[in-house]
């Protein structure tokens, strides 16, 4: 048995969630319960513009009827904490002070567009360009700054710097700073950190000691040890499940209406139904006999 096991599900109210989160969300579940651990519930809601109460209320209740169980978070007693993320925004911004002031992040003026036209002939595998080193501002730029605000923020990412974990699904990863990814968002012009300073400094907070997430976001963990690093914070291990996909070969999203978890349940089906559908399983089986 796994001492202090502490894993979370981190939904965002940005729409109905559907059946491809509820299989990385039961995962989780299933994870923390085989290691008699603690399971955390976290809202990630600092996409101000697309997040709704709706959506927020909408999760528990559907998480809910699909048999996911958690010990910390909505609905539970509440520790000294928040589990919003919209509630946590003094912890991004000490995090991103300790950024500036080791001089690992600068402001960035520079637009998607401007990325996109420089970067055209430099991206990765999955063609997200690549921002040119040569942009970078000298270090002094930022002496007088005191807050992010006003400006996007990147971190500076090692060129060259190969970056290998374990992942507890996949095996091992690699991937290459200024080949795979190049210095990457951490702070938003509009005041909002990015995901991966958001979750990094929360799951530090919340003592998370296995990160359960899809597969699609793999290459935010090369970029998010870059941080924990950083932050001299240890990491924890990494769980990517495999996604479900619909007809096309396509991952599923949240504009997948019929699939959302709401849907199903209207047309009568069951979660110990869409529990056993193909695949569903897949790779828990070991996890659970260790």
């Amino acid at each position: 048995m796994t001492q202090n096991y502490r894993g979370r599900i981190a939904p965002s109210p940005t729409g109905y969630l559907h059946l491809g989160h509820a299989r990385t969300f039961w995962f989780a579940m299933e994870r923390a319960r085989a290691k008699k651990g603690i399971l955390i519930y976290r809202e990630e809601d600092l996409d101000f513009n697309r997040c709704r109460n709706e959506y927020s209320q909408a999760a528990i209740e559907d998480l809910d009827w699909f048999g996911c169980v958690w010990q910390e978070g909505p609905d539970k007693v509440r520790m000294k904490q928040s589990y919003r993320q919209s509630e946590r925004m003094p912890l991004f911004l000490k995090a991103w002070k300790e950024l500036k002031e080791q001089g690992l992040i600068y402001p960035c003026e520079k637009s998607r567009k401007d990325i996109r036209a420089a970067s055209e002939n430099i991206q990765n595998t999955d063609f997200e360009p690549i921002y040119p080193e040569a942009w970078r501002p000298s270090s002094h730029v930022t002496d007088d700054l005191n807050s992010p605000e006003g400006y996007n923020w990147r971190f500076k990412v090692p060129q060259g710097r190969k970056i290998d974990f374990h992942d507890e699904s996949l095996g091992p990863c690699q991937f290459f700073g200024g080949k795979d990814f190049g210095d990457f968002l951490v702070w938003r012009k509009d005041g909002i950190p990015s995901y991966e300073l958001a979750v990094v400094v929360d799951d530090i907070e919340m003592g998370i000691s296995e990160v359960v997430r899809g597969e699609d976001l793999l290459i935010s963990t090369a970029r998010q040890i870059l941080i924990y690093e950083a932050l001299g914070a240890k990491l924890p291990q990494f769980y990517h499940a495999p996604l479900v996909i619909d007809s096309a070969g396509d991952r599923l999203s949240k504009t997948h209406q019929s699939l959302s978890l709401r849907e199903l349940k209207k047309a009568g089906h069951t979660p110990e139904e869409l529990r056993q559908s193909e695949a569903w399983w897949s790779g828990i089986e070991d996890f659970l006999e260790t």
